[in-house]
């Protein structure tokens, strides 16, 4: 039961990561403009911390599913993060490359866990997808078990925004786009994501 309960979170949350978001955009991003040993500093600190908060919502998952309230301010959360994500994208897409800069690392582990901190969409994810989980009997929160639950997301979320690193850099060179072109392309989905959202929380809320 413990195996079974770390595979089904390692594919719940490589799945839950795969729609775009601002996660996996920043990911794309930091790709392209800094490398990909910047994107994997920048992944790893983001795992860390999603584990950590994945621990912490599956060990409250009803209280948190019981205030409403926040998670209705969750949503509004979301916009301005993605309207944030776009604007910085378009200030990327403003600067040159400049590959005689130094990259501090430290930026890339700051960006990681400020983001794994304010992710939005990980309290609803996990307190409705981790009680239907639980009610299903897919995994156990006995002895080890929501320890290896929030490992295997951890090891989820790293997977699949590795593969979004490796494949904005892919693109990037099978196609030739520059970085504006890209980081223009990324703002819109930002903006898009954004207005998405507001209508979402407008009307069918």
């Amino acid at each position: 039961m413990l195996l079974l309960t770390f595979v089904v979170a390692v594919f719940v949350n490589f799945v839950g990561y795969i729609p775009l978001g601002n996660i996996n955009l920043t990911t794309m991003q930091i790709a392209i403009n800094k490398g990909m040993k910047q994107a994997l500093i920048f992944i790893s600190s983001f795992a860390l911390v999603e584990g950590m908060f994945t621990y912490l919502l599956m060990r409250f998952a009803e209280w948190f599913a019981s205030k409403k309230d926040f998670l209705s301010w969750l949503g509004w959360i979301l916009v301005v993060v993605f309207i944030v994500m776009g604007v910085i994208s378009l200030f990327q897409a403003k600067k040159e490359m400049m590959q005689s800069v130094e990259v501090r690392k430290r930026d890339s582990i700051r960006t990681g866990i400020i983001l794994g901190i304010f992710n939005p969409m990980i309290i609803p994810f996990w307190t409705i997808g981790g009680t239907y989980l639980i009610a299903k009997k897919w995994i156990t929160t006995e002895g080890l078990g929501l320890e290896l639950f929030a490992i295997g997301a951890a090891i989820g979320a790293f997977l699949c925004l590795y593969l979004f690193a490796r494949f904005a850099q892919y693109i990037q060179q099978r196609f030739s786009f520059s970085h504006k072109v890209i980081n223009r392309s990324i703002a819109a989905v930002f903006f898009c994501l954004a207005i998405f959202q507001i209508t979402k929380e407008l009307c069918f809320t």
